[in-house]
């Protein structure tokens, strides 16, 4: 069995992303494409590809995360739709998009991936979402500064 402290984000994503903070059981990552308000829930739980393999109670924690998240979201960017999903073809390690939607985004109505290249976020932008999005979060810790993964 892994301890804890074994948890290590996938490359990937520490790539491809932004942290602002951490929740009880996730890392709140903010994907470096400015074209979709696009944040990441990511259990920190090593060795973990599906919900199902998490234990009950951060079943129920990752839950709960998420659905702040995305109420936060709604109340604050007012979007058309809200996609969330746990795809994992690419990135096996768990993680759970919430992908803001509106009727006139380059993607819409299709999925976001691939449909164009990232527009990276300007450091004051990254800086604007985190201090709208930050303080309306329950049991959030954030980082200093966003960093990049």
């Amino acid at each position: 069995m892994t301890a804890p402290g074994d948890f290590a984000l996938d490359p990937r994503l520490e790539r491809d992303t932004f942290c602002l903070g951490a929740f009880p059981l996730s890392l709140l990552l903010l994907m470096n494409d400015s074209t979709y308000p696009w944040l990441i829930l990511v259990p920190q739980r090593p060795a973990i590809r599906e919900i199902y393999q998490l234990a009950p109670a951060d079943q129920q924690q990752l839950l709960v995360e998420s659905s702040q998240l995305a109420e936060v979201l709604a109340g604050l960017l007012r979007p058309d739709k809200l996609n969330i999903a746990a795809l994992g073809n690419v990135v096996p390690q768990l993680h759970l998009h919430h992908v803001v939607r509106y009727r006139n985004d380059p993607a819409w109505p299709a999925p976001v991936w691939g449909k164009a290249p990232p527009v990276p976020y300007l450091p004051a932008q990254v800086e604007a979402l985190c201090t709208g999005l930050c303080p309306r979060l329950e049991s959030f810790t954030a980082v200093a500064g966003p960093r990049n993964g």
